[in-house]
């Protein structure tokens, strides 16, 4: 398969992570002719539904809001024009863990998971998964969760070890060599949440009369948000923003059309959503820009 000379791999736990978290990144480089492939790890078969006439797909009714979610995640990457999107072995080899809320507000493996979830999967087994992807690939950058899976839920938790093992068994020429030839992939971000950025929108959406931010306190943060000394990249391409929330609309059992993503205009909409930052956690950091951060993942390649 010939593929492009720059190519991004992201590995994300369910439907609809990406879009919101990388959906600028996605669309700015699937619009420059890089490679993006998406892999998610399960289809959100827990997922909280937020649209009344889809409660019956729930978990303890029909049981069909995985199959349904795929629907979705398709419709959000046509959006984003990204056209390499799989299921982590397959749609139905790995279910949603679940979660609940700890007494600490940060999410955590709920009281009893499914013996199919994600969570209990064997890290061996579903790292290979991911290897076979990426020696297919051959990704330069790879972006994943942190240690922390960016507020605890176990499945994203899962995702960042899936995903920092299968780069470092993709590069090991011995292991398993029946799933391709050994790749090392060059640099490892993880997405991040800038604090600034965050505090300046939505003070600017206080200013404007936005509605849907109740219980934002910028001066009190989620302890998942970066403070800017601690970023190392971004992706600033606000003439993506459109596309960006377009694919999140498309995770409609999930994103109401009323909650604080979309609940300011256009302009605002750039300067909240139009920028995504990254953490470099494997590789040497590429030159900088005016931002006094990389401005291109690949930069330095």
């Amino acid at each position: 398969m010939s593929l492009p000379d720059r190519r991004l791999l992201l590995v994300h736990a369910h439907p609809d992570d990406e879009s919101i978290g990388n959906g600028i990144t996605m669309a700015r480089y699937v619009a420059e002719g890089a490679h993006v492939t998406l892999v998610t790890c399960t289809l959100g078969d827990l997922g909280e539904i937020l649209v009344p006439e889809l409660e019956h797909l729930a978990a303890d009714r029909d049981d069909a809001l995985g199959a349904h979610r795929a629907g979705e995640l398709a419709a959000a990457m046509a959006e984003l024009g990204v056209t390499d999107h799989r299921v982590l072995g397959g749609a139905g080899r790995f279910r949603d863990s679940g979660m609940k809320w700890g007494d600490d507000g940060h999410a955590t493996a709920a009281d009893e998971v499914d013996p199919r979830s994600f969570w209990n999967a064997d890290l061996l087994e579903a790292s290979d998964l991911l290897v076979e992807i990426i020696r297919e690939v051959r990704p330069q950058v790879v972006v994943a969760y942190d240690t922390f899976g960016g507020y605890g839920h176990p499945d994203h938790v899962q995702a960042h070890r899936v995903a920092h093992y299968a780069v470092d068994l993709a590069a090991a020429r011995s292991h398993r060599p029946d799933l391709g030839e050994a790749w090392d992939v060059a640099k490892i971000y993880w997405g991040a949440m800038s604090a600034s950025r965050m505090r300046e929108g939505i003070r600017m959406m206080r200013e404007s009369g936005a509605e849907g931010i109740e219980g934002f306190d910028p001066d009190n943060l989620p302890p998942f948000m970066v403070e800017d000394d601690q970023l190392d990249a971004v992706i600033e391409a606000p003439e993506h923003t459109d596309a960006k929330l377009a694919a999140m609309r498309a995770h409609a059992s999930q994103i109401t059309p009323d909650g604080m993503f979309f609940a300011m205009g256009v302009d605002l909409a750039k300067i909240a959503w139009g920028t995504e930052h990254y953490r470099l956690v494997k590789g040497v950091r590429g030159p900088v820009g005016e931002s006094g951060l990389e401005e291109d993942l690949f930069a330095g390649l």
